[in-house]
């Protein structure tokens, strides 16, 4: 699952709202459910799979929020927002309607037409919404510079379970780990040109690489691994994963290498189990890090690779120290069940005359 329906899903464990119904656009796979757990969610697939079916969606979408009479509807990501928004003026006493934008604009070239279009109109209809929601400061600030204008907004990060025995053993860091799908806006040939500049100084470094379309069956990521000039044997590809437990414990640091990014959930899930992390400088990474791992600029293979060899450098004794840091950080900033009491006080803020927006 990508980062944004893991959230949902943690929020949904979390019991965001006694009588939750989620609407996925197109359809809600078996992973989706078990990871929300609760037999009490109602789901509902509008099937939308192509633009010919946005017409029958929304008047499903409309049908479903007239059975169900929801007094707010949470919208996550860019489509849902424009359908969720449009399908609440057809309902009739209009329910709340809050944007949720999981995504920075640090590279907006890293998107497809499609989305970059979708962008630009949810831009221009921003401001009839009852509040934005954004898991990142950067994903504010970029998006208030694109036109999205709305009197009321709020910063709310995701959420991060904790696990039960983070990793602080003191050693020498050698095995370096990527978890993302293999698409553009992740970078992967930044990180497989690093990956070969620090085999040149580090011989026994090792790359495990996660993620959908992460396989040897994978024609492009081969010839990407080939122009990195990396020997395919220095690179363990272990594609999806349901769940990312053993992989986090058998890395030693995790490097993201994305073009672009809100609030990188893979980062902070790393950093939980005390795994340092060495990322590109987008959304909300550097943030997330602090000062217990490397931030450097995006597209910059040999900055990348001289992060990578800093930590390899490090004694196990500061490696140990690093690594409980890190866990810190994620538990004292963005544990879950602090970040789902967040989201509930939106939800309550009307009802209760809560103060939790701020004006962009």
């Amino acid at each position: 699952m990508e980062g944004a329906q893991v959230m949902l899903a943690r929020l949904l464990r979390q019991g965001l709202d006694p009588d939750p119904v989620v609407v996925s656009l197109r359809g809600v796979s078996d992973d989706a459910r078990k990871r929300a757990g609760g037999h009490d969610i109602r789901y509902y697939s509008l099937g939308m799979t192509g633009l010919s079916r946005v017409p029958n969606g929304l008047w499903t979408l409309a049908r479903i929020l007239r059975r169900e009479r929801p007094e707010a509807i949470l919208c996550w990501m860019y489509h849902a927002a424009l359908l969720g928004l449009l399908a609440g003026f057809l309902f009739g006493p209009r329910p709340r309607v809050y944007w949720t934008i999981r995504q920075s604009l640090d590279d907006p070239q890293a998107f497809g037409r499609t989305l970059r279009l979708t962008v630009r109109a949810a831009s221009v209809f921003s401001r009839f919404c009852d509040g934005i929601i954004y898991n990142s400061r950067r994903a504010l600030v970029q998006h208030g510079k694109a036109g999205f204008h709305n009197d009321i907004a709020v910063v709310i990060p995701n959420g991060i379970e904790m696990p039960a025995h983070p990793n602080h053993k003191a050693r020498v860091p050698r095995v370096f780990g990527i978890a993302a799908r293999h698409h553009a806006q992740k970078d992967h040939p930044t990180f497989l040109r690093a990956a070969a500049r620090l085999l040149g100084r580090v011989p026994d470094a090792k790359f495990v690489a996660a993620g959908h379309g992460m396989t040897s069956e994978n024609q492009e990521l081969a010839q990407q691994i080939r122009a990195a000039d990396l020997d395919p044997q220095s690179i363990e590809l272990l594609g999806p994963l349901t769940d990312m437990d053993p992989f986090y414990r058998a890395i030693d640091v995790l490097v993201l290498s994305s073009r672009t990014e809100g609030f990188p959930n893979v980062v902070a899930e790393a950093m939980s189990y005390g795994i340092p992390v060495v990322t590109t400088n987008v959304g909300d990474a550097a943030t997330i890090v602090g000062n217990t791992g490397e931030a450097v600029p995006p597209g910059d293979d040999r900055a990348v690779a001289e992060a990578m060899a800093r930590m390899c450098g490090l004694e196990p004794a500061a490696y140990a120290e690093l690594s409980r840091r890190a866990a810190r950080q994620i538990r004292e900033n963005y544990e879950l069940a602090a970040i789902a009491a967040r989201y509930q006080s939106v939800l309550d803020a009307d009802r209760l005359e809560t103060p939790v927006w701020h004006r962009c």
